[in-house]
């Protein structure tokens, strides 16, 4: 057969016409003397199919702790705090209405923050007691509407306070129970600063979902907190929020103006740069690591491939001997690998998309399986799990698996191809 007809398909054929199908499924389907190469293609889909699946569920998971957390983080905390640079602030009425007037701010409120130790009859435990006003913990939807027990409707007369949920089974109370709050900054007198202790009822039981604010955040009445903390008539700082927390660097300098005296501004961002940029550095890390699977999945390809072609030989030789040239024998064989790879990539994009759906249920069903706490919210912060399923990152996922695998055939493909009828023989 000379070069020039072997180049030429025979007369009548395509590439990808059906008959390349039909011997590329044969070449797949399992037979007694082949079960050996079709445990290894099967083995092949699995690790794709899983590679694949624990790719997109573990990024999913990732994206979803990082949305709840800064969710809770900007949802209890303002996105912008303004501070005085001097002392606290005595005008905070009027700083906190300008700031509320720049637009692209939803609101602006004064409080008054310190730490304290708050004891119970359980025991004791500290806490960062915020005070505010009714109605701009109100605007704290986090809050507000979080409340399990109780009501803040007492909150607004300055009866008692708010406190999470956990630090309330932390101290052994409920709702009308009396917390005592032990505060350094107390009374001045001619011995020195002694400690302020005074116990104030508990009105209301919130729970955010992240277990380091519920165990920690007391919420007192501002003018109670202003009295508590020897601020009377000044507040620590004010709180902005605004409508995308995203863009808070280009309201700096609108805020530094509208407040019209010396302040300093600080963001979320800054705030919580080491945090945010440890979990940005694990996630990138965990998908580099998890590509890892996928590409030794897609090796196992190539093993199963090398060893079908072998296997084939003979089968080589008489389609070339009858007609077939090696661009046919090479889409034969790329079929049949590509086959695995696209039948595993899809297969667990399928699986990884229904746990991402259902991954609190799988969370708790593995819990109970092993009989242990996986994700403790004492250590991972929220109560719940939850997947965040970005398109970008799955389709990023399928298209790498999709090329790996398809990479991974072309060199068995290229080596059958090269075969020649009679050194396939030797193959026998």
């Amino acid at each position: 057969m000379s070069a020039a007809t072997d180049a030429r398909e025979p007369s009548g054929t395509r590439p990808f016409a059906g008959f390349e199908w039909m011997l590329a499924w044969r070449y797949l389907r399992s037979r007694r003397r082949e079960t050996f190469i079709s445990i290894i293609a099967g083995f092949s889909f699995l690790g794709i199919m899983l590679g694949v699946a624990t790719l997109i569920v573990v990024m999913a998971v990732m994206n979803g702790f990082r949305t709840e957390l800064v969710g809770k983080i900007l949802g209890l905390n303002g996105h912008m705090l303004v501070q005085a640079t001097a002392s606290q602030f005595t005008d905070y009425t009027e700083v906190a209405e300008r700031l509320g007037k720049v637009k692209g701010v939803k609101f602006a409120m004064p409080f008054i923050e310190g730490q304290a130790l708050a004891s119970g009859p359980a025991g004791a435990s500290g806490a960062l007691v915020r005070g505010l006003e009714r109605a701009d913990l109100d605007k704290i939807s986090l809050v507000s509407s979080n409340v399990k027990l109780g009501s803040l409707d007492d909150y607004a007369t300055g009866k008692g306070v708010a406190i999470g949920s956990r630090l309330a089974q932390n101290l052994g109370v409920g709702v009308g129970d009396p917390v005592t709050i032990v505060s350094p900054r107390g009374n001045v007198t001619p011995m020195g600063v002694t400690p302020r202790v005074k116990a104030f009822p508990v009105v209301a039981i919130f729970s955010v979902g992240m277990s380091e604010y519920d165990a920690s955040f007391v919420f007192m009445p501002f003018t109670e907190a202003q009295s508590y903390f020897n601020l009377d008539g000044k507040a620590s700082a004010v709180e902005v929020y605004v409508d995308d927390p995203d863009k808070v660097g280009e309201l700096r300098a609108p805020i530094e103006a509208a407040a019209n005296r010396s302040v300093y501004v600080t963001d979320w961002r800054q705030r919580n740069v080491t945090f945010f940029s440890a979990l940005e550095v694990e996630r990138n890390v965990m998908f580099l690591i998890l590509m890892l699977i996928v590409l030794v999945a897609a090796l196992n390809i190539v093993s199963g491939m090398t060893m079908l072609v072998k296997d084939k030989a003979r089968d080589v030789a008489i389609l070339r001997t009858m007609g077939a040239t090696r661009g046919t024998i090479l889409r034969v064989f790329f079929i049949t690998g590509a086959a695995i790879g696209t039948a595993g990539t899809f297969a667990g994009l399928l699986l990884g998309l229904f746990i991402c759906q259902n991954i609190e249920e799988v969370r708790q069903a593995l819990s109970w399986l092993l009989n242990t706490q996986l994700m403790p919210p004492e250590v991972f912060f929220l109560s719940r799990m939850k997947a965040d399923i970005q398109s970008g990152e799955t389709t990023a996922t399928v298209v790498f698996a999709l090329t790996l695998s398809l990479l991974a055939t072309l060199y068995p493909a290229w080596k059958a191809a090269k075969l020649d009828p009679v050194e396939a023989l030797r193959y026998e």
